[in-house]
């Protein structure tokens, strides 16, 4: 920083408007917490001593000449806009833009605001059940979240609203549209979304309902295999999620085969309970940091001993709706090597926000920092690439007729083992939990590289004996 310094010789006279200064104005050079060095400078020029004074280097200083025009402009607006204006609530509308300009995430939150804030970390609140960012001037559905109208209406992950009910969203903020989004349960809200791959706009009615999030949701997909689901991350998830691997081992009769860990569609939430999910699978290391210009904003996370799952392997899902606190736990994992990462590419929220309160009633919501994985990587606007890409798609079996074998020639030469294994034929039952379908080819693949995992295990296993 550059700065400007010149010396002096002061009167009496000179010593008191110095005095006035610097006392008035603590920014020019010395700040009203440091009385000592105030008191020092001023005896030295009231005893006539040569004193040094260092200047602040002006580019940090706020621009007179806009700041003259923002009072301009604010006296234009309240002497000729059409109607009258409320000084406080220009002056709100002002420190809105601001931070609406920073960033899609950074905001003012006035005491309703609060209020939802709250209610989106507890885990109930009324609305439709989705994420929502803003790109472009429009309305973007980061995910919908499970079980909720919106989810079941068909809203989708990349979904685009251009219009709530009759009302176009574009020139609306972020929160003016979640407010029309969110009303009295049973209502119906028509959302007007583009779609890639559509040729048009969409209409989907949704009905309002209150939402409550379950944030752990956990079953065996198939012998030996577990599944668990990661809605959102909410102040006790990380429990949850523990309680969760605990039961299905318990079901099991001990440790599992492997585990598929689903993040797709999951928003993030609470980074703490994102920190407490990847520390319960890993038994050290660093889990996330943060790195921002404030001290306050500089944290690291990092793992203490004991993986709940000993060693068990791991798949995680991710998708374009996996976002924020999702991402930190894919990566911790990834870079640790405890988990394969397979799907699509994630969102890339890869910011810390931090509610700083003005007073008892008004907070601001700021970006202060950037989350890295342990290896350094940061997330924003990049995400986490999956190690196995693995796109959305249907299954299909082209032929399910059983084909034509030796063992069906007549006097075919009977084999050793024949008698035994047609015995002991039985037919599989069906898959109960719903999970394993057609309509899930990536959790699919993620069950059969599990099991080729535990293949290979095994016969290393042999081996070594």
């Amino acid at each position: 920083m550059n700065r400007v310094r010149s010396t002096l010789k002061a009167s009496p006279l000179r010593a008191a408007i110095l005095a006035a200064c610097f006392t008035t104005l603590p920014g020019l050079a010395f700040a009203e917490d440091n009385p000592s060095g105030n008191t020092q400078l001023l005896e030295g020029i009231q005893d006539g001593e040569r004193v040094e004074v260092s200047l602040p280097d002006p580019e940090k200083q706020l621009p007179l000449d806009d700041l003259r025009k923002f009072t301009e402009v604010f006296s234009r607006i309240k002497a000729a806009y059409v109607e009258e204006v409320d000084d406080r609530e220009l002056l709100e509308s002002a420190i809105k833009g601001m931070l609406s300009d920073l960033d899609p995430h950074s905001t003012y939150l006035a005491p309703k605001d609060y209020e939802e804030l709250e209610e989106s970390t507890s885990g109930e609140f009324g609305g439709l059940g989705i994420e929502v960012g803003m790109e472009n001037g429009f309305i973007k559905v980061i995910a919908p979240i499970d079980d909720t109208p919106a989810q079941q209406a068909g809203v989708q992950s990349g979904d685009l609203i251009i219009k709530l009910d009759e009302k176009p969203v574009k020139g609306m903020s972020l929160e003016e549209g979640v407010q029309l989004m969110r009303g009295k349960p049973g209502t119906i809200l028509t959302l007007t979304i583009m779609r890639e791959g559509e040729t048009g706009p969409v209409e989907i009615d949704v009905e309002r309902d209150i939402i409550k999030v379950t944030s752990v949701k956990s079953r065996m997909i198939e012998d030996g295999y577990g599944y668990v689901r990661l809605t959102q991350f909410q102040a006790e998830t990380g429990g949850q999620f523990t309680k969760a691997l605990n039961k299905l081992k318990k079901d099991h009769g001990g440790d599992l085969d492997g585990l598929v860990i689903d993040l797709r569609n999951n928003p993030g939430g609470v980074l703490q309970a994102a920190v407490a999910t990847a520390d319960a699978l890993l038994d050290e290391g660093l889990i996330v940091y943060t790195e921002g210009r404030i001290q306050s904003s500089r944290l690291r996370f990092s793992a203490k001993d004991g993986d709940v799952m000993a060693g068990t392997p791991i798949v995680v899902l991710i998708n374009g709706g996996s976002a924020s606190a999702s991402e930190i736990l894919a990566g911790a994992l990834q870079d640790h090597e405890r988990a394969v990462v397979m799907g699509t590419q994630s969102f890339g929220k890869g910011s810390v926000q931090t509610v700083i309160p003005l007073d008892e009633t008004h907070a601001i919501k700021m970006t202060t920092a950037r989350y890295y994985t342990p290896d350094g990587r940061s997330i924003q606007a990049t995400g986490i690439k999956p190690d196995i890409e693995v796109k959305p798609a249907e299954l299909k079996e082209l032929d399910g007729r059983p084909f034509f074998t030796e063992a069906d020639l007549s006097g075919h030469l009977v084999g050793q083992d024949e008698k035994t294994e047609s015995g002991d034929k039985q037919t599989k039952p069906e898959n109960q939990s719903g999970l394993i379908s057609d309509r899930d080819y990536q959790l699919r693949s993620a069950l059969n590289l599990l099991k080729g995992l535990q293949i290979l295990n095994h016969k290393g296993a042999d081996a070594e004996q």
